[in-house]
């Protein structure tokens, strides 16, 4: 049975993202708000945690997962990204848009694009989602909280409450958080091609 906390949006309660993050730690699936939507979160070592994700949302292997990471010097640890990027980057975050990059060794070899050796990243506009990466102290491995079958993602904390609270370890409320995904921006290289049109704007890259 999952726990369930309310977390304040623009003061989130540092007791609660402790035991957030201890629940992350130990091999724990989480949903929580970020900027976009709400979405499933584990650490980036947990291969059953993701397994879990994976099923929760039948996911197959070539699926792209994101690192939700809390500020630049974290994306350039685990992507590789250079001045254009990086300065592109700066000015979109933090905000709902997800980069995909070049991995480095960083990133497990499992959680990339097996063609391509790329990974999602985004700095959310989110200040629960910001407080969990900083407890963390590293990215939380993400998916968009989407169920099979459906368009948009799961808005309600207490609808997600009674859908999942025997199949992840803790739902945070934190409010509405709207249920429109991001913008998807792929930059492999110095040029940058819009993959899906979602809550960023993509105007300047059309």
């Amino acid at each position: 049975m999952a726990q369930f906390f309310q977390v304040h949006p623009d003061n989130p309660q540092p007791r609660l993202i402790r035991q957030a993050v201890e629940i992350l730690r130990s091999g724990g699936v989480i949903v929580y708000p970020t900027d976009s939507s709400y979405a499933l979160g584990c650490q980036v070592g947990q291969k059953e945690a993701l397994d879990r994700i994976r099923q929760i949302r039948r996911l197959d292997e070539k699926h792209n997962f994101t690192l939700v990471c809390r500020d630049l010097s974290e994306v350039s640890q685990y992507t590789k990204i250079g001045n254009t990027q990086y300065r592109l980057i700066k000015n979109l975050t933090p905000g709902p848009y997800t980069f995909i990059l070049k991995a480095t060794k960083q990133v497990p070899r499992r959680l990339m694009n097996p063609k391509r050796k790329t990974i999602g990243i985004r700095i959310p506009d989110n200040r629960i989602a910001l407080a969990l990466a900083e407890e963390l102290d590293e990215p939380i491995l993400s998916s968009t909280l989407i169920l099979p079958g459906d368009d948009t993602p799961l808005a309600d904390p207490w609808e997600i409450k009674e859908l999942l609270e025997h199949q992840v370890d803790l739902i945070i409320d934190g409010g509405y958080c709207g249920y429109e995904p991001t913008t998807v921006l792929v930059m492999e290289d110095d040029e940058v091609r819009v993959a899906r049109r979602g809550k960023g704007d993509a105007s300047l890259f059309e």
